[in-house]
């Protein structure tokens, strides 16, 4: 029998596992891999590579999208109020680039360049 994404990371990460690693697991153990790097907005290998305890950068930015997608975190943005960390992240990837046209992303990159939580992406 092939071993379940619980499997492997229970035998990968040293316990107790980060929550977040456990959560990601749970998730590609209830339906698949793909469906989970699909829905963060990431790779399968990068998935494979972190349940693995192998991925070899930061796993810092893709702990902020499993927290806001699989584990409901939320932070408190001055501009849009509570929201999904992962959501944060992207309008801080977002306000990297100043662009013209929407009125709400006009506000973000104001906003999300004020914030302190603004230089913590690198994804």
């Amino acid at each position: 029998m092939k071993p379940t994404a619980m499997d492997l990371a229970r035998a990968a990460w040293p316990a107790p596992m980060p929550d977040w690693i456990e959560a990601l697991a749970i998730a590609c153990t209830v339906t698949s891999q793909a469906k989970v790097a699909t829905r963060l907005g990431r790779t399968g290998g990068m998935i494979s590579q972190l349940i693995n305890n192998k991925y070899p950068a930061s796993t810092d930015p893709i702990e902020e999208r499993v927290r806001g997608v699989l584990l409901n975190g939320k932070v408190q943005c001055p501009s849009l109020g509570a929201l999904p960390v992962n959501q944060c992240q992207d309008w801080r990837l977002m306000a990297k680039d100043f662009q013209v046209g929407n009125p709400t992303r006009t506000r973000m990159f104001r906003a999300c360049r004020r914030c302190p939580r603004f230089t913590e992406v690198s994804e």
